[in-house]
């Protein structure tokens, strides 16, 4: 069948080789690629939204055999924002405006090329105000090959026509030669003619589907066109059956029930793989009595095939379920490696257009291995936040996996991840969401995401989703639903979608919140993520904006102001979290008057806590007193704040010491190594204090890349060439001893507490039964002394030297260098690694092995391999590929006792499975697989 109707062109014989269209016509209706065409445009039709505006501008490409995917123009032809005279189009009246050009002039694509569409968007002078098809898509115009007998119906121009009985529909259809043509509705024949056009009125009088088919043969060949029509059945009203849930319902291995949430509309259908994305009126949905909700059970389907489908609401509107877990994109699945997802449902192309919802019936379940996780207690929360695809290269979920020895031995008890479920395109930081529900394809299968949540629960680490409960983005079925294509947002009378945003620093289209659909929606999708995925919380992005209309406000001041309704719905969300997982982490990012945080903390809720401002100036040799990190000095009950230093949207530490670190006498904190240990400094200042803490990734190497290099949301370099670095070594082995101390000695959760962070020379004390602490650090960048004010007289021990200090005078001076600090306490605690090797000779005896680590893994460049000696001895460690051959040698001779990091130079092997065998001897060996890519 030609394409011409599946790409919503609408335009309309009349009598003539010109075609007037509902929003293009195009002379001569099939064009070639070396044509000469006329376009006309309908300003009045599509979006609607350059009515009224001359003159007008084509902004216009091509699709041709080197496009990527159905909408990605080349050759394009038009400055943005300028009045190019090259499309600018004539005035017509009427809003109706013309361009006429001899195609490969105009566009000059190279020889070979073939053109398959014209890809049009239209725009005034500026760009500001676009025009675009109904649904705001770009406008497409098939091109036909040469000697190529063409059909197609020109009215009515849609494919599936929805009809009432007694209605007359138009028909017109065209050939590109001379042919006999013949019209036929469901075998039927209604017409035939001679030439190159036909035109039939057809009196509906039939009920069901109809076929209705076009076909042209000029002798040597034939074509055939064809479009559906349905006279629709009597609206089914019936009760919705009990315990379905919003979305997709699977019944039995071989049904599914679907429910759409779509008060105000008059009809919908399914479309699907089970009925060939045609109007059936079996796949007619029945009304609930409140005629809020539509439902239909779908049976006769086979246990584990997957389908996808759409609904048809309206005979206008066609969307993927809004509570879809799996969806296809026809414009961004062919950028997402095999590798990462196997066995993608293929797209139904030709079919349809837009989103589309895959289901399985008679899923096979996962076989979760962890069944026992504790999660750990929020107090103990060391939180590392990471993008997937900024940390590991291969962005997917088994690399995640392979690099969780990693994460394990740095000391985190959980992992955040910024938002997996779909987004606009590919890559993204995920908070531009389009389905709310679905996992993102871009980092793999739902499977293997259940597989690196299992994989953590199995080491005590936790995992925490960060969610766009705010805002939804144009793609979501949510903003489709209920659109204005005129003014591109979301239409008045939306259940759960502002039309225009109602609180400041909105991005997208946000929610009303206090809609009762929005909050029905809110919480189906969280249950999903706690049952499905076995999640153990949420970071709730922007929490500050789940508002009511009647108590929004674009005022910063008045919207971050205590708000009782506010504070209300999220207690609402709260305590339906915790009623379908217990023991589930709620983070708000909130920044709201303390009032309210506090209520909410009291309540239960944790916060995102901010101090980068503080611990930056600190860091860079500047006054500053990160005292608000300290849940007490909140005036809160409960450590419910989740401190940091960095995160993803704030710039890194080591940058701004590079860039704008002080500096005193022989000392410059703009050098590299010196910018490190002003980190370690603050470090010591950030994890003592009691409390949940968070850090972003390779924070504890000092990743140094600008936030805005080369912008703020593109894809930052993968640097775990750090290890290599001494200094940087030294900085992760200081953040992994301060997260130990966090987690094994309950003085740093401690609510005995004090400090004086405001001065140069910084002070924490930690009172316990078992246990004192007190921190030194000289934020300046000369020589201070201070009092020690310990404690009590007596031994106390340097944590990182283990120096032994009998203290006579607890106001004893002390002197510090510049960024000097220590940690001193009174119990010897073992002294920590902080280089990655130990020196102390030993007898030579055969060692034993442990901790084997290898991340990343897969890698393409290098891979750290990170194990522990336990005796001094002979060690051989190697690479052997699986037929046993050695490979590379990474260390062959006498090691001493301790912690041990080398390398595997993955560029110079070739792609595939590699062996590490680490062997003692006394013949003792460890091996771990790593992948080079």
């Amino acid at each position: 069948m030609l394409r011409s109707l599946l790409f919503t062109l609408c335009f309309v014989l009349a009598g003539s080789a010109t075609a007037v269209g509902q929003i293009l016509s195009v002379d001569p209706i099939f064009p070639r690629q070396t044509d000469t065409v006329t376009i006309v445009y309908d300003a009045s039709q599509g979006n609607s939204a350059l009515v009224g505006i001359s003159p007008v501008y084509a902004h216009t490409g091509l699709i041709t055999n080197q496009s990527t995917n159905p909408t990605d123009w080349q050759n394009v032809q038009g400055n943005w924002g300028t009045p190019d005279p090259n499309v600018i189009m004539t005035d017509l009246g009427g809003n109706r405006h013309s361009i006429t050009y001899h195609i490969p002039t105009y566009y000059g694509f190279a020889p070979g090329t073939v053109v398959q569409e014209l890809a049009f968007v239209f725009r005034d002078a500026a760009g500001n105000t676009v025009g675009r098809d109904t649904d705001g898509s770009d406008i497409f115009y098939p091109i036909y090959q040469a000697g190529q007998l063409a059909t197609a119906f020109i009215n009515p121009t849609n494919s599936n026509l929805i009809v009432n009985p007694n209605d007359a529909i138009q028909i017109s259809g065209a050939a590109s030669e001379a042919s006999t043509l013949t019209l036929t509705d469901n075998g039927t024949q209604l017409q035939t003619a001679t030439g190159t056009s036909l035109n039939y009125t057809l009196n509906v009088t039939g009920t069901g589907t109809h076929t209705v088919i076009l076909t042209a043969d000029n002798g040597s060949s034939t074509v055939a066109d064809t479009f559906i029509y349905v006279v629709n059945p009597p609206i089914n009203v019936s009760a919705l059956p009990t315990n379905t849930e919003l979305g997709i319902n699977y019944t039995s291995g071989s049904s599914v029930r679907l429910y759409l949430y779509a008060p105000d509309k008059d009809f919908v259908y399914v479309l699907g793989d089970f009925n060939n994305y045609l109007l059936d009126t079996d796949y007619f949905m029945n009304q609930t009595p409140d005629g809020n909700g539509w439902w239909l059970d779908i049976t006769g389907l086979t246990p584990g095939q997957k389908y996808s489908f759409q609904y048809f609401v309206d005979g206008e509107i066609k969307v993927a379920d809004p509570y879809s877990e799996v969806v296809l994109d026809p414009n961004n699945d062919g950028g997402i490696p095999t590798s990462t997802y196997p066995n993608l449902h293929p797209y139904p192309t030709g079919k349809t257009t837009d989103f589309v919802t895959v289901i399985q019936p008679g899923r096979p379940a996962y076989n979760w291995q962890s069944n026992n996780f504790q999660r750990p207690a929020e107090e103990d929360l060391v939180v590392y936040e990471l993008l997937v695809r900024d940390f590991v290269a291969a962005h997917d979920y088994q690399t995640l996996i392979d690099t969780l020895d990693y994460l394990d031995y740095l000391g985190v008890n959980a992992i955040e991840l910024m938002p997996v479920n779909e987004f606009e395109g590919n890559e993204s930081w995920g908070y531009n969401p389009s389905f709310h529900m679905a996992l993102d394809k871009y980092y793999g299968t739902m499977e293997k995401f259940k597989e690196f949540i299992d994989a953590c629960h199995s080491r005590g680490i936790a995992v925490i989703l960060d969610v766009v409960y705010n805002h939804a983005f144009s793609q979501s079925p949510l903003c489709q639903l209920y659109w204005d294509a005129v003014n591109f947002r979301p239409a008045p009378d939306n259940p759960w979608l502002n039309p225009v945003e109602w609180h400041p620093f909105n991005v997208g289209y946000d929610f009303d919140h206090g809609a009762q659909p929005t909050k029905d929606w809110v919480k189906r999708v969280m249950k999903y993520w706690l049952e499905e995925f076995r999640v153990d919380g949420f970071r709730f992005d922007l929490s500050k904006g789940f508002t009511t209309q009647a108590d929004s406000t674009t005022d910063v001041g008045a919207w971050g102001a205590y708000n009782a309704n506010r504070i209300a719905i999220i207690k609402d969300y709260a305590d339906y979290m915790w009623s379908v997982a217990p023991g589930t982490y709620p983070i708000l990012e909130h920044f709201a008057d303390n009032g309210e945080e506090t209520e909410l903390a009291n309540y239960g809720l944790l916060f995102w806590g901010n101090l980068t401002h503080e611990y930056q100036e600190g860091a860079m040799g500047y006054s500053s007193n990160p005292e608000w990190i300290d849940y007490q000095r909140r005036g809160w009950s409960n450590p419910k704040l989740v401190g940091y230093m960095e995160s993803h949207d704030e710039e890194r530490l080591i940058f701004k010491n590079l860039q704008f670190g002080n500096s005193g006498t022989g000392y410059d904190i703009r050098d590299l190594s010196t910018a490190l240990d002003r980190v370690e400094l603050v470090s010591n200042f950030f994890y003592t204090l009691p409390g949940p803490k968070m850090l972003w990734q390779f924070g504890e190497y000092g990743y140094d890349i600008s936030i805005d290099d080369p912008c703020r949301v593109c894809n930052k370099p993968i640097l775990w060439n750090y290890f290599a670095q001494a200094d940087r070594r030294r900085l992760y082995q200081v953040t992994r001893a301060l997260i130990r101390l966090k987690q094994d000695y309950p003085v740093f959760r401690t609510t005995q507490y004090n400090y004086t962070l405001g001065s140069a020379v910084k002070k924490i004390w930690l009172d316990d039964a078992n246990m004192n602490v007190v921190v030194h650090g000289n934020y300046n960048v000369v020589s201070m002394q201070t009092t020690a004010d310990f404690h009590h007289t007596g031994w106390w021990y340097e944590y990182y030297t283990g120096d032994s200090l009998n203290v006579t005078n607890v106001n004893m001076n002390i002197t510090l260098t510049p960024g000097e600090y220590r940690l001193y306490t009174d119990v010897r605690l073992p002294l920590p690694d902080l280089d990655g090797t130990i020196t102390n000779a030993e007898e030579p005896v055969a060692p034993d092995f442990s901790r084997l680590l290898a991340w990343p893994n897969p890698a393409s460049e290098r891979i750290s391999i990170r194990y522990e000696l336990t005796k001094t001895g002979h060690t051989d460690i190697a690479v052997y590929d699986l037929m046993g051959r050695e490979m590379q040698v990474l260390a062959r001779g006498h090691q001493a006792k301790g912690e041990h990091t080398v390398f595997v130079d993955a560029a110079s092997l070739a792609p595939g499975n590699y062996l590490v065998r680490l062997r003692g001897a006394a013949q003792t060996e460890s091996t771990q697989i790593v992948i080079a890519r």
